[in-house]
């Protein structure tokens, strides 16, 4: 046998020896250590404190605001919300919740992004002090269906003031109030006079489940009340809301 021949048949036995040494002792991958994830700070008092909020300085600090909410808090475009004569604590709590991602809108997530809970109370004092401009109920007659012969916003009128015991929807008087000025300590929003395509389009997510805040800080009653409404209750609902005004308290239609 020649010499290259001998190396040869060496150099193969040696290469299979390795693979049978490496088939037998598999390699160990180690992974290296994820870092921890960030804590999820909640938005409270903490990161102020805050005090009662300043008129002028939320004034100032709304600017932003009214290209949807208009100058005093009155929207022009009834999809967005009138925000005069709302209550401080509400609005900066709402404030909050769009920060935190517990009240979910994309377009309010970036306004609210940076605003310390000191601007928020300041922009919910400004707005308090605003007057929100009346609204008006339809009062069309209805024509067809179990509510025939009665005028649109009386079915809500109903609901409102009276509730459904029934079907265990409460009346809205109990925390909104008979003239829907709410109630500013635990906090219930004002209702009077708000725009209803924006009205129809809570009752509407309400009913569907959605829920504002998360944990502790979730508010599921609006959901509980609003699932057994049908779309033609929400709707009269929501104008006789809109024609709710403080010197009567009735629709404003009447």
């Amino acid at each position: 046998m020649s010499f290259r021949r001998t190396l040869g048949l060496v150099g193969t036995l040696f290469a299979a020896s390795a693979l049978a040494q490496s088939e037998s002792t598999p390699a160990t991958v180690t992974a290296a250590e994820e870092p921890a994830a960030a804590a999820v700070t909640e938005l409270t008092d903490a990161h102020g404190p805050t005090v009662p909020g300043n008129v002028e300085a939320g004034q100032s600090k709304s600017a932003v605001c009214a290209a949807c909410h208009g100058m005093d808090g009155n929207a022009a475009d009834p999809q967005y919300p009138k925000l005069a004569g709302q209550h401080e604590r509400y609005i900066a709590r709402h404030l909050g919740l769009f920060k935190s991602g517990e009240r979910n809108n994309a377009i309010m997530l970036g306004f609210a992004a940076t605003l310390s809970p000191q601007d928020m109370r300041d922009i919910g004092a400004f707005y308090a002090g605003q007057n929100a401009l009346p609204g008006m109920a339809d009062d069309s007659l209805i024509s067809e269906g179990e509510h025939a012969g009665k005028k649109f916003y009386q079915v809500g009128e109903t609901l409102y003031r009276q509730g459904d015991a029934s079907r265990n929807i409460p009346a809205c008087t109990g925390c909104h109030g008979i003239a829907g000025s709410g109630n500013p300590g635990p906090p219930y929003p004002r209702l009077a006079g708000q725009h209803a395509p924006y009205t129809v389009a809570q009752l509407t997510a309400f009913r569907d489940g959605a829920a504002h805040g998360k944990g502790d800080n979730e508010n599921i009653v609006m959901a509980g009340v609003a699932k057994y409404l049908t779309d033609q209750e929400i709707a009269s609902l929501a104008s006789y809301i809109e024609g709710l005004h403080f010197q009567s308290g009735t629709a404003g239609s009447k």
